[in-house]
């Protein structure tokens, strides 16, 4: 499903998805823009958009880095996620955050979170991925954070 940009994104959020859109082109595996950017993409009030979360295999992540000189970060323990590969893409007008194979705290112990559905969306320099809005809400759930909850919810109205 190809979609145009729904009322939500900032002239910031338009020109970091170009700039992602453009890196992301000779990807070899499936990627997704979660959180509060891919809230905004489905045109649902994401409040405050610092960032865009990009979720990509360890191939990609490490192809892209090399290419654009991202530096990837040593893991820093944290208690909800956690992921193979994390680097920020910073000097655009919002950070990029790219995450391999992330994982999140579960009951039953780190999961890995893996969207099954993907809506395209395009951009001046070629597509981007969300996943479709039912599925986004409820990674936001998942995720169980006070923001995301609130984002969910957004998405579930919108």
């Amino acid at each position: 499903m190809t979609s145009s940009y729904a009322s939500g994104p900032t002239p910031a959020l338009v020109a970091a998805c170009a700039k992602l859109a453009s890196a992301m082109a000779g990807a070899h595996d499936r990627w997704w823009i979660i959180g509060s950017a891919a809230v905004a993409l489905h045109g649902a009030d994401a409040g405050n958009v610092r960032d865009v979360y990009v979720l990509l295999s360890r191939r990609d992540a490490e192809v892209i880095c090399a290419k654009h000189v991202i530096p990837i970060e040593p893991h820093t323990p944290h208690p909800l996620f956690r992921s193979a590969v994390f680097a920020r893409w910073t000097g655009m007008p919002l950070t990029i955050e790219l995450m391999a194979d992330l994982e999140v705290a579960a009951s039953a112990g780190w999961q890995r979170l893996a969207p099954a559905t993907r809506q395209q969306f395009t951009t001046a320099a070629g597509s981007i991925y969300v996943p479709d809005r039912q599925e986004l809400a409820a990674i936001l759930r998942r995720f169980g954070r006070e923001k995301d909850i609130v984002r969910a919810a957004a998405l579930d109205r919108a």
